[in-house]
Order: structure tokens, then sequence, then C-alpha cells
């Protein structure tokens, strides 16, 4: 028992060291930071650029105010298919994008759960009436499962137009 607590003394004292490759690496973080401005949308000189939340979120702070646009587990460790769900993510976000031309109001979110593939967006009604939404949302789902060899399930939500999305403008 004396020689574990000794143990962790000395590691305590370590890892309080000035001198410590630790604590020397902590205080170099800050020459990391120094692009913070990249992937920040510039401001316009009358504020006429719309941002939504997904846009408006800068790169630093994406971990705490808002999710990923992929859900999937394929990046653990022993998993088979990496390479192959993100190439898939590419083509259903180019397919989605493709099929409803001019509609899309949001990014395209690519949930997996097992075997079925949900993508959820938000779609702008300005340019469609509900006859083709149905289609859309009908000829995007027997061709995506399809070619991916798994179900997919599409959850739309409407607005009226693109200008129900802005959370501010710059």
């Amino acid at each position: 028992m004396a020689q574990l607590l000794h143990q962790t003394r000395s590691a305590i004292s370590f890892s309080l060291n000035v001198n410590s490759i630790a604590f020397r690496g902590l205080s170099t973080t800050a020459c990391l930071n120094k692009n913070i401005r990249s992937g920040v949308p510039s401001t316009t000189r009358f504020r006429s650029k719309s941002l939504t939340y997904e846009q408006a979120v800068p790169p630093s702070r994406i971990n705490v105010r808002k999710g990923w646009l992929s859900w999937n587990t394929s990046n653990l460790d022993g998993e088979d298919r990496t390479g192959e769900t993100t190439f898939e993510d590419v083509i259903i976000r180019k397919f989605i994008t493709g099929t409803w031309p001019g509609c899309l109001a949001s990014e395209v979110i690519v949930k997996r759960k097992h075997n079925l593939i949900i993508l959820s967006f938000l779609v702008s009604m300005e340019r469609l009436v509900p006859r083709q939404v149905y289609f859309l949302k009908g000829y995007s789902e027997e061709l995506l499962s399809h070619w991916l060899k798994s179900p997919v399930k599409l959850e739309i939500q409407t607005v009226m137009s693109r200008d129900d999305t802005v959370f501010k403008k710059i």
C-alpha cells in the first residue's frame, strides 16, 4: 500500500512539473488556433448575406452547438466499411441535390441505424406542389434502396420559402 501511495505521489508531482513534456505541450497549443477565421463567413457591407443555423456556427464550435451531418459507427475500431460508408454518403448527398433541384433549404443529414439509412432535410415549397413532393420522396427512396441494397427512409420537413430558414444575416 505504501509503495502504491508513493507511485501515485510521484506521478502527480511529475504531471505538475513545469519542465515536463506534457506541460510544455499544453502551453504551446495556442499556436494551433492561428487559423480560427478559416471557415467563418465574412460579413458584407449591408448585411445582405443570409445564413442558416448550420452555416452560422463557426467550425471551432461545431462539436458544442450542433450535431454532425453523418451519424454512423463505421469509424469505430474493428469496423470494415469506413471508406464505403463515406463514399455512399457523398453519393446520397449528390443524388438528393440533383433530384430535388433548387428545393433543398438545408443540408442533408444521413443517419444509419443497423441496416436502415434515414435521410433528413428541409424542402422549400416555392417551386413544388405537394404531388411532386410525394413523387420525389418515393422516387428517391426506391432508387437509393435499390442502389445501396438497404432500406432508405426520407424524413422531409417543408417550409414555405428559404427565408424561413434564415438564422442571421451577415
